[in-house]
């Protein structure tokens, strides 16, 4: 009878989460890869090979020179685009072990700790760039305010993180600002531990996060971890990125004009197909005389004609994403729920044509995954997560890889889950 009991009244109690609670845990939002905007500077140092990218664009500016190079529409221009490539273009430094902006070109972030930068990618055209938005928006009905329990953490997508050892100068301080930004919220709330709602790469960046600290820093400070759309071992939509080039659906655009830049992306590295996730050696990418699998990346960037990104890949990503299935989230260090989409077509082998030429689109065999990452990676953490660990995973049909910030159902168990977190109703499963 006491079984019974405790399961009616679970049952009563989650019915009633959605209730708005007046005592709200803070809430952080990690953004994807291009998730939030990025602002760009030229120096007397920038130096191009056209004369409309040196002299006359951006035409809008604000006094100390800044522009918002991320999102931007005129990129869908072709002369602009070249443009947008070389500002937005990684460097590797080898002697350094670390990669930097181009040469003449400062970039920053601005408003971090607020939400301001995630709503929209361009707040001029608010309604076709809107991108965490609707989520806010949900969350306010709720009760949080931005700047008071709700907080925003942008950052520079273009860069990622390295295995122990190896500097990642950007990357290693978005940890810290986010890091700091955590407790201060949880400090500004009355000691209150934190939710954290990542989408996309955002939830790698946390995993590391917690990886990275202490488990007692944890259990002090974050209170529930929320994963939207995790990429957890990467995506077989990267090889396309690096073979061929990827425009997220951007019409007009040309995938060889971003190509490059594409490339030298950092982040971009660390999605590519995990061999600890993707451990079958069926190929992934298929020509007509050779075949790559997850366990090829680096005999695939070379051969694809990137071979100055097999180092930094073999040094710096590959023992990092090695070490996921070893160095997952600690027994119970943190609650988890990852919310993702599938029952979508999924890009899951690449099949190039009689000249194996990668300057040409690929002939595409689909799978299952929310559009962008496959099932096999959105899984990946349930796979590997220990006996103990408190996970759960929520998978939404028809769902894709951002719609589970704008679909209605998505945003109605996001907002669900939360709204049991701040009644404890996971504290009253669990007994």
């Amino acid at each position: 009878m006491k079984i019974l009991s405790i399961f009616i009244m679970s049952i009563m109690l989650y019915t009633n989460c959605q209730a708005i609670s007046t005592n709200l845990h803070p809430l952080i939002l990690i953004p994807g890869a291009g998730g939030n905007q990025l602002e760009a500077r030229l120096t007397s140092k920038y130096k191009s090979t056209s004369l409309l990218c040196n002299k006359w664009y951006p035409l809008k500016k604000d006094s100390e020179g800044w522009f918002r190079i991320w999102f931007d529409p005129s990129v869908l221009l072709s002369p602009f685009t070249k443009c947008f490539n070389q500002r937005m273009k990684l460097y590797y430094q080898t002697h350094l072990d670390d990669y930097y902006d181009a040469p003449g070109v400062q970039t920053r972030i601005t408003h971090f700790g607020s939400t301001k930068p995630l709503l929209y990618l361009d707040p001029y055209l608010q309604k076709i760039t809107a991108y965490m938005e609707p989520l806010v928006k949900a969350l306010e009905e709720l009760g949080y305010r931005d700047g008071e329990n709700l907080f925003g953490a942008p950052y520079d997508f273009r860069y990622g993180l390295a295995a122990e050892g190896h500097p990642s100068r950007v990357g290693s301080k978005f940890l810290k600002d986010l890091k700091g930004l955590i407790e201060n919220a949880s400090n500004s709330n009355g000691g209150k531990p934190v939710i954290l709602v990542s989408h996309s790469l955002g939830g790698l960046y946390v995993h590391q996060l917690l990886v990275r600290n202490l488990k007692s820093w944890s259990q002090k400070y974050i209170k529930h971890f929320i994963a939207l759309s995790t990429p957890w071992g990467g995506t077989v939509v990267q090889m396309l990125t690096f073979a061929s080039g990827y425009t997220l659906g951007l019409p007009l655009v040309n995938p060889l004009l971003v190509r490059e830049e594409q490339r030298s992306s950092e982040s971009n590295m660390w999605l590519l197909p995990s061999p600890k996730v993707f451990t079958s050696k069926t190929p992934l990418v298929v020509t007509p005389n050779v075949g790559y699998s997850a366990h090829d990346i680096p005999k695939f960037l070379k051969d694809i004609g990137f071979s100055q990104g097999v180092m930094p890949y073999t040094s710096r990503i590959l023992p990092l994403v090695d070490n996921f299935s070893s160095s997952t989230f600690p027994d119970d260090q943190v609650p988890i729920t990852c919310i993702i989409g599938c029952g979508i077509k999924t890009p899951e082998t690449l099949l190039y044509g009689s000249d194996g030429d990668f300057d040409k689109r690929p002939e595409i065999v689909y799978g299952d995954g929310d559009g962008t990452v496959n099932m096999v990676s959105l899984l990946s953490l349930e796979s590997n997560k220990s006996t103990h660990q408190h996970l759960e995973v929520l998978k939404l049909q028809g769902v894709s890889h951002t719609g589970t910030l704008t679909d209605e159902v998505a945003l109605e168990k996001i907002v669900e889950k939360i709204s049991c977190i701040n009644s404890d109703i996971s504290l009253v499963s669990k007994a």
